[in-house]
């Protein structure tokens, strides 16, 4: 099984490209199944994640094929999905990876029927999809779990629907959105999600003749269509991975400029750092935006408090990456996860290294600044690796990262990016994505 080993206590500088948004592609992935034209779309991150989602679309009947880009960093998918007498999504593949299930509304708009296994991923608390079968029902699907299994039925079209989220549900969103676009009639999704990647989504479903109105807002506004068509689509930039560097150089200093990035995605985090005491400067770039930030050694860290929201608040997903950081700011942070209710797991592993803090249910408090020295430590989700990968670039010694599979899922050559800018970091065990 591969690790990461690091060494730390060296600063970071230079340039880091950010690829696609692993958590806009996979939505955009999913509706493919919405047409037979084919759709092609660009800037997919080069993680494992990707290529599940691929592998569950062919197992529906769709043809497929992944091109990589030359620095290996990012891919390119040309589908084409004529579909399968029997629509379903194999527990083999949809236990990995929680986003499957985005599979299940455009399933049942085009083909009127869909099996899906209930989904896996990160062990970070229930993300139950009760929010999804409940517009799904409304719509006039009929639906029935067993065996691990949603089994899904619709006669004729999906129905539309004016609905209001219980909760504010990213996935819900994304399902039942797709969903809406071949559904009779114009249904209004209300407390839908506001999340960069959803934007995204919506766009590519313009992009295949979808007519979607509130794009950006909390209220969507779908008018169903016969048929959608074939699209060359690029995904946005990945904001979690551009924040995750923005920890990086906070925690271990230096002088990085992101290229291809959004700020106005990242807004929380960047006020965050900068009333921390980093200087990030926003400009334009070959490729679009681009973000630079500075920290030199020996420039403090002021402490602050985090609660993590639905965006725009501060993302759950940067969460375990501040909590790196504020171990090296001057005071007390205490960051709230008002997201998931079982997201402290790097806790107990970032202790190992020396962090000073506790956790108290959906509380973390963290004391700063500590003397951190390397040790093995153990991912046990996602964006727990990145967390744990920060604090490696600061602690004394070598620190070697176990379980890294988590962070493949999720991050694109996230150790190379890293040693480009003067990290040294290298993965040990021979495994490959």
């Amino acid at each position: 099984m591969d690790r990461l080993v690091i060494q730390g206590g060296h600063p970071l500088r230079g340039r880091i490209r950010v690829s696609g948004a692993k958590n806009a592609a996979l939505p955009c992935l999913a509706a493919a199944l919405l047409t037979a034209d084919p759709v092609v779309l660009s800037n997919l991150p080069a993680v494992a994640d990707i290529r599940t989602m691929v592998k569950v679309l062919q197992s529906l009947g769709t043809e497929a094929s992944l091109e990589a880009h030359p620095d290996g960093f990012e891919l390119t998918a040309r589908l084409a999905c004529a579909g399968s007498e029997d629509p379903k999504a194999p527990y083999d593949l949809v236990k990995t990876m929680r986003a499957s299930i985005l599979v299940l509304g455009p399933l049942l708009a085009r083909f009127g029927k869909a099996t899906v296994s209930l989904p896996g991923g990160c062990a970070i608390g229930a993300r139950p999809v009760n929010l999804h079968l409940e517009a799904l029902e409304r719509m006039g699907a009929r639906i029935e779990i067993s065996h691990g299994y949603i089994h899904a039925s619709v006669k004729g079209r999906l129905k539309a629907i004016d609905h209001t989220f219980e909760k504010v549900s990213v996935g819900a969103t994304e399902n039942i959105l797709t969903a809406a676009t071949l559904a009779e009639g114009t249904t209004i999704l209300r407390n839908a999600a506001l999340e960069p990647e959803i934007g995204d989504l919506a766009q590519l479903l313009v992009e295949m003749g979808a007519q979607i109105e509130g794009i950006g807002t909390g209220t969507l506004t779908i008018t169903g269509v016969q048929r959608l068509h074939g699209c060359e689509h690029a995904v946005i930039a990945d904001r979690i991975e551009a924040g995750t560097y923005l920890c990086a150089v906070a925690a271990a200093c230096g002088d990085v400029v992101l290229d291809r990035c959004e700020p106005e995605h990242l807004r929380s985090l960047l006020d965050l750092l900068e009333r921390s005491g980093c200087v990030i400067t926003e400009r334009e770039g070959q490729e679009g935006r681009q973000l630079r930030i500075q920290r030199e050694p020996g420039q403090k860290l002021r402490s602050k408090d985090v609660t993590t929201l639905p965006f725009p608040g501060f993302p759950t997903d940067l969460q375990a990456q501040v909590m790196a950081v504020m171990t090296q700011a001057c005071g007390i942070s205490v960051i709230n996860e008002g997201i998931f209710e079982n997201r402290f797991q790097h806790a107990m592993e970032l202790e190992r290294l020396g962090a000073n803090l506790r956790t108290d249910g959906h509380t973390a408090i963290v004391a700063g600044p500590a003397d951190l020295t390397g040790c093995t430590v153990m991912a046990t989700d996602l964006r727990a690796s990145a967390a744990l990968v920060i604090a490696g670039l600061v602690a004394a010694g070598e620190t070697i990262v176990d379980r890294i599979y988590h962070l493949d899922r999720g991050y694109s050559g996230l150790e190379k990016k890293l040693q480009g800018v003067g990290a040294r970091i290298e993965r040990v065990g021979g495994g490959k994505v």
